[in-house]
């Protein structure tokens, strides 16, 4: 069986870094880590938020003042997931973001204690090397839960499922690493 790339994704090789890579993050954002986890199959990890049991996303948490975007990411992939085994694969080397809706503002302004437009995303692309086991969604016990199921799922399934406001950034993010998402036969 042949696997014809997905129409949805397209991409190019670069050598030098654009100007867009250069830039910090816009002002008014809130600064987080994306993680695309992959499994050996190639198929994207995403879970239900408790919150909103409809709405699935692939981990993502805020990066520390001080702390580096890959360290952020490597923590939150843990807090979240329980996942310590897994391995960088890719980067996309800017950052995206996207805006929160007013009464989301609203709510985690009460919650932050900041007035932040949105946030300000870092994507990583990482390789599961652990055994399913390992996935715990009560994380490593240091913050609260977020998610209630998990499941491995294929780029249209994520995008599918995910929140709106997201939406954007997820095809961004999935056209990016499209050439590590291609299916195992």
């Amino acid at each position: 069986m042949i696997v014809q790339p997905l129409a949805l994704f397209s991409f190019s090789f670069r050598t030098k870094p654009t100007a867009m890579e250069a830039q910090p993050p816009p002002q008014g954002y809130r600064r987080n880590a994306g993680i695309c986890l992959i499994n050996s199959s190639n198929k994207i990890f995403s879970a239900s938020r408790l919150s909103h049991p409809e709405i699935w996303q692939m981990p993502q948490g805020g990066i520390d003042e001080g702390e580096d975007p890959k360290a952020a990411a490597f923590r939150e992939l843990r807090e979240e997931t329980g996942v310590s085994s897994a391995e960088i694969l890719a980067e996309v080397p800017y950052w995206l973001t996207y805006d929160f809706p007013p009464e989301s503002r609203k709510e985690l302004k009460i919650r932050w204690g900041t007035d932040y437009k949105g946030q300000a995303q870092k994507w990583f692309l990482f390789k599961f090397t652990g055994k399913e086991e390992e996935i715990n969604l009560l994380g490593d016990g240091t913050e609260k839960p977020e998610f209630g199921k998990w499941s491995w799922m294929s780029p249209e399934q994520v995008l599918e499922l995910v929140v709106d406001m997201k939406k954007p950034v997820y095809k961004e993010v999935l056209s990016f690493f499209a050439p590590y998402l291609q299916e195992q036969l």
